[in-house]
């Protein structure tokens, strides 16, 4: 998948699936915009990654901030193609009748808020420039309860919902509104799942997550046409079908 000069804007681009994701885009040709609360990662992988790459530090809980980030992008770059909705919290873990009510909310504003201010901040440059695709991290949690992620679940059924009423809403303006459910990843959000200690998934051994780089080339994969069937739906990662044409073997 060839993206010379095509711009993508990564939230949560810090670390794990955002910053490889960065890396893959950028090998692919594309200019990325880092945005992330972690000023100094996002500095790093900037230099890393060379002139192609913006570092925007940002709160996507924040709307105003959200909005700047994409102003930024289109300034520098003079397009957005592509947003990759990746930022996202899991901590605290917590049973819903023990959780913390502001730190619930707070997961809320990140997870859900989130995806919503980047795609009404994009959307409208989008449509301007004839399309684009807008890609977010969902998980199977969007699906099926998990004890202890009231939050976490509930914030992601609501982003699948989000994705599949942007496909309705833009489709016909050239919108590609995709979701991604990778499976578990080996990145910090399991470091933090393991230490909690709480259902099923803390349990499962480090050798069964999969590297941070498969679900970042199934989001380069997912900006072509091969991809299409898909809009307004969830990609899963767990599909071996999906695998073989992402090319994950």
């Amino acid at each position: 998948m060839d993206m010379s000069g095509k711009t993508v804007l990564i939230t949560g681009a810090s670390r794990g699936i955002g910053a490889e994701a960065a890396r893959v885009f950028a090998r692919a040709g594309a200019n990325v915009a880092l945005v992330a609360r972690g000023q100094g990662d996002i500095a790093d992988l900037a230099g890393e990654i060379g002139d192609k790459a913006l570092a925007i530090p940002c709160n996507v809980a924040n709307a105003r901030e959200v909005a700047a980030a994409v102003d930024a992008t289109v300034e520098t770059f003079g397009a957005l193609d592509v947003l990759i909705n990746n930022a996202g919290v899991i901590e605290p873990i917590a049973h819903l009748s023990e959780a913390d009510m502001d730190a619930w909310g707070d997961v809320i504003d990140i997870n859900l808020k989130g995806v919503f201010y980047g795609m009404r901040a994009v959307v409208p440059v989008m449509k301007a420039q004839g399309g684009g695709s807008v890609l977010t991290i969902s998980s199977g949690a969007a699906h099926g309860p998990v004890e202890a992620w009231s939050h976490y679940c509930a914030s992601k059924a609501a982003v699948n919902m989000l994705t599949r009423c942007l496909d309705k809403e833009e489709a016909a303006h050239g919108i590609r509104a995709i979701g991604l459910s990778p499976g578990t990843v080996a990145t910090q959000m399991q470091r933090e799942i393991k230490t909690s200690g709480i259902n099923p998934v803390s349990q499962l051994d480090w050798d069964v997550h999969i590297p941070a780089d498969w679900p970042a080339r199934a989001l380069l994969w997912m900006c072509s046409p091969a991809a299409n069937p898909w809009c307004g739906q969830e990609i899963s990662l767990r599909d071996e079908d999906v695998r073989a044409k992402v090319g994950l073997v």
